[in-house]
């Protein structure tokens, strides 16, 4: 392919910026706005604990499945494939959905970031001072079904994740996530340890860590599927470009994959020790929905000591972490638009840049002006993410569990998965889970979730 060779240049400026990077990717929304909301609605321990199995059973080998394709291709997604099998393949189809979900995702998860700007500039000032749950649930209303003043707000991150992007791997990704990421855990420490020392937060502690076994059913399963999917970054195509990057020789693809899905897993869990302390220090209940951020927190911000300060803090680390994910998201669509139509860099990164934000106007539109409009049940926005982070990712998940089986062969697989692995390798007693385990539960809790 002509442009195959584009990413060659391009890699990972050390073993650390690679962890930080795909650490970051992880971390963003999916550990903080949609976990927190998810597992309010799933209840709380219970969602909680399948989660985590899902994340050790499934998460862990499905991230060193699609990023150890990428190191071994040396190529995004869909060129990679073509490279591992051939061009017009049936595996080539787990790169296009990649990109097709990642595109899907970016288009609501630009206006979610637009939100939480907003929420800074409305912190800042003093839009929530004295207001009561009517007023806060206004000022919501008021925001979301305001499409131009979302669409001003989306363009302020969404140019930010261009202008890091433009820069390329190591000056662009890699240098913006060693400043950023270390900065996130001190805040997540530190908002941890506020929240849990609350008058009040023991009840929302023991709700979010004692499991409920009469909460379970398959919905849970499916949700928590989805959500390891979203929180880790499995299936959106960026993990392979990700991968692409490492040197095939050199990098410890088995380490750095557990230490990434390791920290994104404990922010995710760091995230829920926040939220539902604090909200059940203060009355209030944790399944909100999608709007659990921003109903629910103004109301914390003005009855604990600090609110103001606390508010800003937390809602500034879900933008840094969030603009991390969306550099992830995004350029895992450039890459492979690099590749497949041989373009330059910056080209290919505001091309899809504007394509993306363009696509999130559809979204932007469903909380106001559109929201009669309804597919099935759900607005656009919530169509969307349904489809995307429920079923399109879990289906890309079972196809690479299936190419596993099918072509890469568990023997080969483990083989490229071990080279540059000191410690820590795929042992042989693995293939159990790998080709038959884990393909079998995606399989059962996809149709299980669906029907």
């Amino acid at each position: 392919m002509k442009g195959s060779n584009l990413n060659k240049t391009e890699n990972w400026g050390s073993r650390l910026g690679f962890i930080l990077g795909a650490s970051g990717f992880s971390i963003g929304l999916g550990n903080i706005w949609r976990f927190s909301y998810v597992a309010g609605e799933n209840g709380g321990g219970a969602f909680l604990l399948i989660y985590i199995l899902i994340v050790i059973l499934i998460g862990i080998p499905l991230f060193l499945i699609e990023s150890g394709l990428g190191r071994k291709a040396q190529s995004s997604a869909i060129p990679g494939l073509r490279k591992l099998t051939k061009k017009g393949s049936p595996w080539v189809a787990i790169g296009w959905l990649g990109v097709i979900t990642a595109v899907l995702i970016t288009s609501y998860y630009l206006m979610i970031m637009g939100w939480i700007v907003a929420y800074l500039y409305k912190i800042l000032l003093g839009t929530f001072n004295g207001v009561n749950s009517d007023q806060v649930a206004t000022i919501y209303e008021n925001l979301i079904s305001s499409p131009w003043e979302v669409i001003g707000f989306t363009l302020i991150p969404t140019v930010i994740i261009a202008l890091i992007l433009s820069k390329g791997v190591r000056d662009g990704i890699e240098r913006f996530v060693k400043v950023v990421m270390p900065l996130l855990f001190v805040m997540i420490i530190f908002l941890t340890f506020y929240s849990i020392s609350l008058p009040g937060s023991m009840e929302g502690l023991i709700w979010y860590l004692k499991p409920d076994f009469s909460e379970i059913n398959a919905g849970i399963f499916l949700e928590a599927l989805g959500q390891a999917f979203f929180s880790i970054g499995i299936g959106f195509a960026a993990a392979f470009t990700y991968g692409s990057y490492l040197k095939p020789k050199e990098s410890n693809l088995i380490e750095d994959g557990v230490w990434v899905v390791s920290l994104d897993t404990a922010i995710a869990f760091l995230t829920g020790l926040i939220i539902f302390p604090a909200l059940f220090a203060f009355s209030m209940e944790p399944n909100s929905g999608a709007g659990l951020l921003f109903l629910s927190f103004p109301m914390l911000m003005e009855q604990m000591p600090f609110g103001n300060i606390f508010g800003f803090t937390f809602f500034f680390l879900v933008i840094l972490a969030a603009i991390t994910t969306g550099v992830g998201l995004i350029e895992g669509i450039v890459a492979n638009t690099r590749e497949l139509f041989n373009l330059k860099r910056k080209t290919s990164v505001w091309l899809i840049t504007l394509i993306v934000f363009l696509l999130s106007i559809p979204s932007i539109l469903s909380q106001g002006p559109w929201s009669s409009f309804t597919l099935f049940g759900r607005d656009i926005f919530e169509f969307v993410d349904y489809v995307s982070g429920n079923i399109l990712l879990a289906f890309g998940g079972l196809l690479m569990s299936l190419y596993v089986v099918f072509k890469w062969t568990f023997e080969n697989f483990q083989q490229d998965i071990n080279i540059g692995s000191n410690r820590l390798k795929m042992p042989t007693m693995a293939k159990p889970i790998i080709v038959v385990a884990m393909p079998i539960v995606i399989f059962i809790i996809l149709i299980s979730g669906l029907l």
